[in-house]
């Protein structure tokens, strides 16, 4: 038996969570593929998954094999299109995941062209708000917006997103326009709970910076709901620009502080470290980056300085 099919085997089934999805992914059939999968366990004498009638998980000893087996599949893979002369003519699969929001939007509008371009590439996009482990789900890239965390995935910058506090006209009228950052301490702010210390707001005059901490009663993990939530009216929401330029730019939200610059988030593609980056993966984070730094993609508005 090709330890090799074997490897592609294990792996399409820890990427699937299903020998019969992973069947189908290798055009084989499900009992080939747990053939395939029985025999590598033999061959490396541990068990590589967990299986239950309802699932099946990688073992401790199977995620390190992941990590390892994972690369080893992608270089031979990438080496069979060099030698094949088809290296000019990028193809494959890339699985990336990204917030809901700007995935669905300014992320897929990112992907079409690249698509385009490369008719033989696949790309799968898992949108979530919560983090997902790239490794055990099988995803060769990451898009994230903020303050990166300690981690160990490397990461690559593709652009600045400005934080815009903003509220409604309607939310003005009724409750007064806060004349500057520190009378946001009186008004009702939407917390959007994914920076680690979400009401803290810092903003930048010059060269002097501070920080007003803020309250309110509605608190979410998505900058699509504080952005809803700002235009419904019913407080002052401090979002990354990409979720409030149409608002913006209709009327619905107003930019409060235009002579403050505030927090700027980070707009990051990232990968695992031990990741063997195909020619695609790199081909569309390069593409990605030239992208949201020229002016195609919102991003943030030119910040002015008092």
């Amino acid at each position: 038996m090709d330890t090799i099919d074997t490897m592609r085997a294990f792996l399409a089934v820890a990427q699937e969570g299903s020998f019969t999805a992973a069947g189908k992914r290798l055009g084989l059939s499900t009992r080939l593929v747990s053939k395939y999968v029985a025999q590598l366990e033999s061959k490396l004498a541990t068990q590589l998954f967990n299986r239950t009638t309802r699932s099946v998980a990688l073992t401790d000893v199977g995620l390190a094999y992941l990590e390892r087996c994972r690369p080893i599949v992608e270089q031979l893979d990438e080496l069979e299109d060099l030698v094949q002369e088809r290296q000019s003519a990028l193809a494959g699969l890339i699985r990336i995941t990204a917030p809901t929001g700007f995935g669905s939007n300014n992320l897929a509008r990112a992907l079409a062209p690249f698509l385009q371009a490369h008719q033989n590439v696949d790309i799968d996009l898992k949108l979530s708000d919560a983090r997902v482990a790239l490794v055990e789900d099988g995803i060769d890239m990451a898009i994230r917006i903020g303050v990166l965390r300690d981690s160990t995935l490397i990461a690559r910058k593709l652009a600045d997103m400005p934080l815009i506090v903003c509220a409604s006209p309607d939310y003005l009228a009724a409750h007064g326009r806060p004349r500057d950052p520190a009378a946001l301490a009186t008004h009702n702010c939407l917390i959007d709970e994914n920076p680690a210390d979400a009401t803290a707001w810092r903003f930048l005059s010059g060269a002097r910076e501070f920080v007003v901490k803020v309250s309110g009663a509605f608190h979410a993990n998505a900058p699509a709901a504080i952005a809803n939530m700002a235009i419904a009216g019913v407080g002052i929401g401090r979002c990354p620009y990409y979720a409030v330029a149409h608002s913006l730019e209709n009327g619905s939200l107003e930019q409060l502080f235009p002579d403050y610059d505030t927090e700027k988030f980070g707009l990051y593609a990232l990968y695992p470290p031990n990741r063997h980056l195909t020619a695609r993966v790199r081909a569309l984070i390069d593409h990605l980056a030239k992208h949201f730094t020229s002016g195609s993609s919102p991003t943030g508005p030119q910040t002015r300085r008092s």
